[in-house]
């Protein structure tokens, strides 16, 4: 039986205090102490001065003032007190403190300098840590895919089978620790959401960060690695290709002697059955993972849109007014439920304007309107050359017809001079009615970019009560000169 993994970790970092630092409440602090000691000496293979490090520290100390020196249990004489203490020797208790835990060393010199190295297995710590607090965005690779393909390369099967056996372990472990990076990766969203108060960050959350890690990123590719089709047959290969296959097993246990000699040939055979086993339990566990990924990307799909709805609500002159309400009633009802006895605070009145409506009720009534089925002609399949003629005139009937920038600068265009003639509303070539909605299309699009002329008025120029008017065929327009541009 192989040794508790207690006892080879404790073996190794000899003080349990090395983990206590980062318990209790000044946890934070000195998770932010040891990460900027850890870059520091990143920098200076050669040690760090101890002057140096209490600068350090007494820096970060001042972005926690809610830090209070603490006694340890062990060496709770003269370490750490709970008196006030000056920054600096705050500073110097702090790091005789993590010295003591281990996380710092200051091995013996021959000269007179004091160096300090930060703890091997403390650098592994920490790397984890800033891993956690700093995610990388969830992928999904070809890992899965590539283990379907393996197991069905039968010539691979045949020349490698172990070798084969243990690639496909390796890439569907990956793959699974894929998936779970993912849901991950969906449920920290989903939480981000939750928490997000204005309807700017709702959308970006969505858009940007869901979009760009998931949707478009790593759930794209499980969609279309197509795994809930090429799974049930990679296991039934497994199956009949190997485990019930007497000689790939005898080849695999073969390839297992010649690698470890020691080892007899059922303790062999039995490594070789663990390992298929182990790889088809594995892959079984692939399709309730992409499940859950499947109802974690709906759930957040649909609390974003809640949430989103409940933002446009709450999102108006009122909405500081209503989030202190609720705030107020949840922290009045913390840890009540509905299901146990407890009765609501009285509320004040609420301030609602009176309505009324002129007359009454019954003008909103609308009776129903009845109406006669009739009998619908039944169309032609076929079109006629009639039909279409007459569908090609009432098109052009339309356009030309249509008060269009284009037809005024036609008209513009037919009327006499080059660019630049100024020409008087009464000259214009208006001979009937039928003529004004030329003039109609070109008043109505004067100031239209397109416009290949411009009007100018003399209603600004005339003084008061004498704007003139001229006839035209119809109706009497305010005198106006246009100018060809």
């Amino acid at each position: 039986m192989s040794e508790l993994l207690s006892a080879s970790l404790y073996r190794e970092v000899r003080d349990p205090a090395f983990f206590r630092v980062l318990t209790g409440k000044n946890a934070p602090t000195y998770v932010d102490v040891l990460d900027a000691l850890d870059r520091e000496c990143t920098e200076q293979p050669d040690g760090l001065e101890r002057d140096d490090a209490i600068e350090i520290i007494a820096e970060v100390l001042t972005k926690h003032p809610e830090f209070q020196p603490e006694a340890d249990e062990e060496h709770a004489e003269g370490e750490l007190p709970t008196s006030t203490l000056p920054p600096r020797e705050t500073s110097r208790r702090v790091l005789d403190h993590l010295s003591r835990c281990r996380w710092l060393e200051e091995p013996p010199r021959k000269d007179w300098r004091r160096r300090l190295y930060f703890d091997a297995h403390g650098s592994t710590l920490i790397a984890a840590l800033r891993q956690i607090a700093h995610p990388e965005a969830a992928v999904f690779t070809d890992k899965l895919t590539a283990v379907c393909a393996l197991l069905a390369n039968e010539p691979e099967l045949i020349e490698r089978p172990l070798q084969t056996v243990d690639v496909c372990l390796a890439n569907t472990r990956q793959g699974l620790g894929e998936l779970r990076t993912m849901q991950k990766s969906v449920q920290r969203l989903t939480r981000r959401q939750l928490e997000e108060d204005t309807l700017k960050g709702n959308l970006a959350l969505v858009f940007e960060d869901y979009a760009e890690q998931i949707a478009h990123g790593a759930y794209a590719e499980l969609i279309r690695a197509r795994l809930p089709a090429r799974l049930p047959e990679a296991v039934r290969r497994i199956e009949e290709r190997l485990q019930d296959d007497s000689t790939a097993l005898a080849e695999m246990q073969t390839e297992l002697l010649r690698r470890d000699s020691t080892l007899s040939a059922e303790t062999a055979r039995a490594r070789v059955r663990q390992r298929l086993d182990e790889l088809t339990h594995l892959l079984d566990l692939v399709q309730p993972m992409a499940d859950e990924i499947d109802r974690r990307t709906a759930d957040f799909t649909r609390r974003s849109l809640s949430r989103f709805r409940y933002l446009q609500d709450v999102t108006g002159e009122r909405r500081t007014e209503i989030r202190d309400f609720f705030m107020k009633a949840n922290e009045m009802l913390a840890g009540k439920r509905l299901s146990s006895s407890w009765e609501l605070p009285e509320l004040p009145a609420l301030r609602l304007p009176e309505t009324r409506m002129p007359a009454g009720l019954d003008s909103l009534y609308a009776p129903q309107i009845r109406r006669i089925a009739g009998e619908q002609a039944a169309l032609d399949d076929e079109v006629t050359d009639a039909e279409r003629e007459e569908g090609l005139r009432g098109m052009e009937r339309a356009l030309r017809d249509s008060l269009s920038v284009r037809r005024a600068n036609e008209f513009v265009k037919r009327l006499p001079g080059e660019k630049g003639a100024r020409i008087s509303s009464a000259d214009l070539p208006v001979a009937s009615e039928a003529d004004l909605t030329e003039l109609i299309a070109l008043m109505l699009h004067a100031e239209s970019n397109e416009a290949a002329y411009k009007l100018e008025s003399t209603r600004s120029r005339a003084e008061a009560g004498e704007i003139a008017l001229d006839p035209l065929p119809g109706a009497r327009v305010e005198h106006f000169d246009l100018i060809k541009k």
